[in-house]
């Protein structure tokens, strides 16, 4: 299986996440910078993120989307979420080698809910779009 030489570097301020779950570190390694409010995800996209055609994989994307939009609740609430619907638009492929950078927003939250807003793109390329509910909990489950 062909990565990313470990060599390459994120671009100026993203750092490794190194708190992350078990799934998710198996799927990485992600990167984060945070910058105020403002908050980003990265990731270099290797073979095992991709499809049989050699592309980023559908399911990797929503993995990407779902965490953007779990850091975006988590930071806007500062309490536990689970997601109960997420909903990704794939607008553009990527490839190995390729660094894929993401943001997420929470637009609302009600009876308990959250709602979530996320892209990601490569270079100026948009690569999704999506948009999530999150179920808010006052302890940890």
């Amino acid at each position: 299986m062909s990565d990313i030489p470990s060599h390459r570097e994120p671009p100026p301020g993203f750092k490794e996440s190194l708190t992350r779950g078990p799934f998710s570190t198996h799927n990485g390694p992600f990167y984060h910078k945070v910058d105020g409010d403002r908050f980003w995800h990265g990731l270099f996209i290797t073979e095992r993120h991709c499809n049989s055609r050699g592309r980023l994989h559908g399911g990797m994307i929503t993995t990407f989307a779902d965490g953007l939009m779990a850091t975006a609740v988590r930071r806007a609430n500062q309490i536990p979420s689970a997601t109960v619907s997420l909903n990704c638009n794939f607008s553009a492929s990527a490839d190995i080698g390729d660094w894929l950078e993401g943001t997420a927003r929470q637009s609302g939250t009600s009876d308990g809910f959250a709602f979530v807003e996320a892209e990601a793109w490569v270079g100026d390329r948009i690569v999704f779009n999506a948009s999530g509910v999150f179920r808010l909990f006052a302890t940890r489950r």
